[in-house]
């Protein structure tokens, strides 16, 4: 009988599998081996594609004459520092003794191209191969995934689309950097004063930066318009409250209509475009005679807000952005971390739901957090109520919102890593536990309150909540001792939505930009969308229940109150992977717009370290405290360069459709030969465009307007050459 051969991403996974397979291994270098199992690991990727020169030595200086670049056939090779674990590797799946290979890598895309290239290298034939795809590294879920190997050939598309994405990268890397880099480096080394000027793009990170430099002019470009909101001041009894004058009128409205009903000296409908405007109405409501003040209506009506959908890695990165100030790329290695010991799901995920299996065996997740001490309470509760019976015909559940892997829960194992954990890994472990149980609990219920107050003709209005259940919030609105909330009630959804938790818009501002901004008011006050949470005020909540229609109320004062409309926010680290994530808000087509959706700009595995790439290459600068990226000088000159050259790597409407094609190859609905003409096709045209281009004198005044945002240019690169010698 032949051994069976486990071969896992990394030496940590590789310890894993054999504590759960029970073996009793013997260490070698580089595997672990026993009477019938070999185990052994790949340290990530062993095989690189090969550069140019391997194809030609010609290739290896940069010219106009090599490009486009356009290989019939791609060549790899061994990576230097990881030959002698390929060797070991390659050398164990060559034995005559071993019969069957298990392929343990990580579950995904970038796994699969790490075990199919050692393979390719390695050339081996005849073996049995069983792929293993698991969602976490508990004992439980190794075994399974195990006893439930399939053949390797059921994954030949998903490998087809990981060799696909590496020579997209490959091609508009090489083909793109090089052409831009011979035709306008020499302008920006000499506007910037720099030695040298290489001018890196690609498929993704171009789009990515062009985003930050689009938000970043429309915040420069963007004018405030100052208006004038009119409020009064109000009493029911002795307690007041404020309400906004609107100039209300039209179909729906009871006669008479405002007086200032579609005037063009108001600025949208609750507010003038002159302070002298606002004052004129304040003289007509208080001019005689003003009669009674009167509650023309009062609506009372409770709203059910949902918990959030669970955390995939997307949501998980922009949160930990937020609450703890941390880049995409450090969410992920924590989360990984967590991975690693057990004790949450696999973290490269896009899903926000649970599959039907997993649901089935919830409850062992929600028993093991009894051992978790902010979370324990809330597990017991779950499973003394049994509350968890019903989850999988709620939105939570849906198998046909589930690529590769399921949302990002808590295993409920491998609590003894608890005391060990840095304190910032143990922080977000809670706040993914608590996304995870908040699910298990009711809606939060709201009593509003919508009053519309009589003057004269004018009416004003004011809004209130109440929270009389907590529902899910007592788990999820936690507030951790840095203050941050551990969750977000802003994530969460009325009854009824499509579970989305902010659909149509990602965080912080990261939406198209469409809009000439927001309104904001100076002083601020204590309003949300312009309703007021009670809290405590028990004596004002129960003259608002007894207030009906035709009451008298009593006015104190009007005043008026400045605003002014305000830009889109800067992206942070984590809105911009929600906004790579949600490329379709970019695009106009809603044809295309509906065909690339869920697609998004890049991966779930790779938008970190895009991301962390464009903030390395000084294209674009992240401020470690708040996490606000902005463009460089570099960046934007770069962002100028490409549109006016290749323009349509700016689009996240074609890297997104690239990404959407990537996964018609892998679901079988596309062939790689099909892909790659495509791909061959549009690397080489847009290459011999950029080759006739005689467009570089134009870029100085680019340059220049761009140059007039930032210290000189001289001192720029300056300053930017110096960081790169310290660098070397």
């Amino acid at each position: 009988m032949g051994k069976s051969l486990f071969i896992a991403e990394k030496p940590s996974v590789a310890r894993e599998f054999a504590n759960a397979l029970k073996v009793n291994t013997t260490s070698r270098d580089g595997y672990l081996e026993s009477a019938d199992t070999i185990i052994t690991w790949c340290v990530g990727h062993l095989v690189t594609m090969s550069y140019p020169d391997a194809y030609d030595e010609k290739l290896k200086r940069w010219s106009f004459d090599t490009i486009p670049f356009l290989p019939e056939e791609y060549k790899y090779e061994v990576i230097e520092s990881s030959k002698k674990q390929y060797t070991i590797v390659s050398s164990l799946m060559k034995r005559p003794d071993v019969t069957t290979i298990y392929v343990c890598t990580d579950s995904g895309r970038e796994g699969e191209y790490i075990y199919r290239l050692v393979e390719q290298m390695s050339g081996v034939r005849g073996k049995e191969r069983k792929r293993v795809w698991i969602d976490s590294q508990t004992e439980e879920e190794i075994l399974r995934g195990i006893r439930e190997a399939k053949d390797l050939k059921e994954y030949d598309n998903l490998s087809a689309a990981a060799y696909l994405r590496a020579k997209e990268d490959y091609l508009m890397g090489i083909n793109f950097s090089r052409a831009l880099t011979l035709k306008y480096g020499n302008a920006v080394k000499d506007y910037l004063k720099r030695d040298r000027a290489v001018i890196s793009v690609g498929r993704v990170m171009t789009c990515v930066l062009g985003i930050v430099v689009n938000r970043e002019r429309e915040i420069r470009n963007f004018v405030k318009t100052p208006f004038y909101r009119v409020l009064g001041n109000f009493k029911i009894q002795d307690k007041g409250f404020q309400g906004e004058w609107r100039a209300v009128g039209g179909e729906g409205v009871a006669p008479p209509p405002s007086a200032w009903y579609a005037s063009p000296k108001l600025y949208k409908e609750n507010g003038f475009k002159k302070e002298e405007d606002a004052k004129g109405l304040i003289a007509h409501l208080e001019g005689e005679p003003v009669g009674d003040i009167l509650l023309e209506s009062i609506s009372r009506k409770k709203e059910n807000r949902n918990p959030p959908l669970l955390y995939n890695l997307a949501e998980l990165q922009n949160d930990c952005s937020k609450m703890f100030k941390i880049s995409p790329d450090e969410t992920l290695r924590i989360v990984q971390e967590l991975y690693e010991k057990k004790m949450v799901t696999y973290p490269r995920t896009d899903a926000r739901v649970l599959s039907t299996a997993v649901a089935k065996e919830i409850h062992k997740n929600i028993g093991g957090l009894r051992g978790f001490g902010p979370g324990a309470g809330f597990a017991t509760e779950i499973l003394n109520n049994g509350s968890y019976k019903g989850i999988a015909k709620t939105r939570y559940v849906n198998d046909k919102q589930i690529t590769d892997h399921y949302a990002i829960i808590p295993t409920g194992q491998g609590l003894n890593n608890l005391n060990s954990l840095p304190p910032l890994s143990a922080r977000v472990y809670e706040v993914i536990v608590r996304r995870f149980l908040s699910i298990f609990y009711p809606p939060a219920v709201y009593q509003k309150f919508a009053l519309c107050i009589r003057v004269k003709e004018e009416r004003f209005f004011a809004n209130f909540k109440v929270l009389i259940e907590e529902g899910y919030l007592k788990v999820a609105v936690k507030k951790d001792s840095g203050g941050a909330a551990a969750d977000r009630e802003s994530g969460a959804s009325p009854a009824g939505e499509d579970g989305s938790g902010n659909a149509n818009k990602t965080a912080d501002g990261a939406g198209t930009g469409k809009e000439n901004g927001t309104d904001s008011g100076k002083g601020g006050g204590n309003t949300e969308n312009n309703e007021t949470e009670l809290k405590g005020d028990e004596a004002f909540i129960k003259l608002l229940n007894a207030l009906k229609k035709g009451d008298k109320l009593a006015v104190d004062s009007y005043e008026v109150k400045e605003g002014e409309t305000s830009p889109p926010k800067r992206y942070t680290s984590g809105s911009i992977i929600l906004t790579m994530e949600n490329a379709g808000q970019f695009i106009e087509d809603e044809e295309l717009r509906a065909q690339i959706k869920g697609s998004g700009i890049g991966t779930s595995a790779t938008r970190a370290e895009i991301l962390k790439k464009l903030v390395n290459i000084e294209y674009l600068a992240l401020n470690k405290k708040t996490q606000v990226l902005t463009p460089t000088l570099m960046g934007e000159m770069i962002y100028d360069v490409v549109g006016s050259s290749i323009k349509a790597l700016l689009d996240p409407a074609l890297t997104a459709s690239w990404e959407k094609g990537l996964t018609l190859v892998a679901d079988g609905d596309i062939t790689s030969g099909e892909y790659m003409d495509k791909l061959n096709g549009f690397v080489g045209r847009r290459t011999e465009y950029v080759k006739q281009l005689r467009n570089q004198g134009a870029l100085f005044a680019q340059f220049q307007a761009a140059a007039t945002n930032y210290q000189s240019a001289e001192s720029a690169g300056r300053r930017q050459t110096k960081q790169q010698t310290k660098g070397r």
